[in-house]
This record gives C-alpha cells, structure tokens and sequence, in this order.
C-alpha cells in the first residue's frame, strides 16, 4: 500500500486538532498512552533536573510539554509540527504553563532549522513512526543527537513493532483484539487500516540500536506493552 504522504498526514492533525489535545479522547487506541506520558516525562526530569531547554518534536496540541512542565516548571519550550492548528493550540496550553519562552515552528523535524546542542530534553511523542526509510530514520535519529546537550536526553513514546516476523503478527493480533474489544469489529479494521496506509514504524531495538549508532551514550526502556513502547537515550 502507498503510504500517507507529509501533507496528508498535515491535512489530517490540521483537522483533528481537539481530539489530540484530550488525553482521553486523543489516544484511546494507544496502550497505555498515560503510563508512558509519565514515565518519559519523569525519567526526562531525574536525568536533567537543572533543564531549561525543552524541544517537543511533533508537539500535537502540547501534551507532553504540559505534562514536563508539572515536573520542570519554567522551561524554555520549542514546539515542532508539521500542523500550524495543532501548534496554535499547544502555544496557547504551553504558554499559560510557564514563564519561560515559547517557539513555535511549522514544518518537519528533518527540515526545520533548530540549535544544536541547545536542548537539555527532547520528547518525540507518536510522531516518529512517519519516518520511512533507513536513511530517514538515520538522519533524524543523528540531528536530534547534534541539538541536544552533552548529558542531555531523547525520550520516545511510540508505535513499534516486532523484528521477528511471526511475532509481529502475533502482537499485532493482539493489539487488533484489544482495538476490538473497544469499539467492535469495525473500529478494529479502521485503525489498523490507517496504521497501515500512515504508519512505519520501526522495532525499539532498531531505534535503541540506532541511538548507540549515532553517539548515545546510554539507552534505556522504560515500558513496553503490545506494539508501544517508551524509551530513551542519554547524550
């Protein structure tokens, strides 16, 4: 199947703009979408406890900023994302959030002009597995490592998927029980349909591998479950 292509997946978040903005609403198909929020949020503020620099890459409608900003108030926050409604919406949360300066900045992380090593954190909320190819994986996995600080650190929460091919079907069958139990037969064919037409994503073990690749010095795992998972790197 030819997958979404940038402004496809644009025209979609410029229209769905509420919705990802409520944590309940937003992700009701991603497995424990809450649990991961904190967890990369808290382990962001044990690892830079002094942050002042925030870069949420596919910032969506701010959630992952709101929620680093309860653990590390005052951050300087700069929102990434492809959708100016979406950006629009996280400057006008993020802002009443804290007094520190909030960017926002339209476009993809490949192609937008960011400071290199400027960023204490990184969050890269479900946004990751637009990237296609192993050269796009590549060089955005390299350009976030050159914009964070040296101690600084990527924390990813993400769509994932399995190496072994047998045991990605079996996990993803899995997942399409779990989507049925929640909305039926249809909900489950209609999420897995748009999973399959805009999402690639890649296996934790690929990014954690990849992260050592391009000068991580630490990787950790924070959570798995099914075909989601959060984890990180430090600088």
């Amino acid at each position: 199947m030819k997958k979404s292509t940038i402004e496809e997946i644009k025209e979609r978040f410029d229209n769905d703009v509420e919705r990802f903005s409520n944590l309940d609403t937003g992700q009701q198909s991603t497995i424990d979408a809450r649990v991961s929020l904190e967890l990369i949020t808290e382990a962001a503020k044990r690892i830079v406890p002094n942050a002042q620099n925030l870069l949420d890459v596919g910032c969506g409608g701010g959630n992952y900023s709101l929620m680093m900003l309860t653990k590390i108030p005052g951050l300087n926050c700069t929102l990434v994302d492809l959708s100016k409604p979406m950006l629009y919406k996280a400057f006008e949360r993020v802002s009443q959030k804290t007094n520190g300066e909030v960017t926002i900045l339209q476009g993809d992380i490949r192609e937008v002009g960011l400071k290199e090593n400027h960023y204490d954190i990184i969050l890269a909320g479900a946004v990751l597995h637009h990237l296609r190819d192993d050269t796009d994986w590549e060089k955005t996995f390299a350009k976030l490592f050159q914009l964070l600080k040296p101690g600084g650190c990527l924390m990813i929460s993400d769509l994932i998927r399995q190496d072994t091919e047998l045991l990605n079907d079996y996990i993803w069958e899995r997942y399409g029980d779990y989507l049925e139990g929640l909305g039926g037969k249809a909900y489950r064919q209609n999420v897995l349909d748009y999973v399959e037409k805009e999402d690639s994503p890649r296996s934790m073990n690929y990014q954690l591998d990849l992260m050592k690749q391009v000068g991580f010095k630490k990787v950790e795992i924070l959570h798995k479950n099914m075909c989601f998972g959060a984890f990180g790197g430090i600088k």
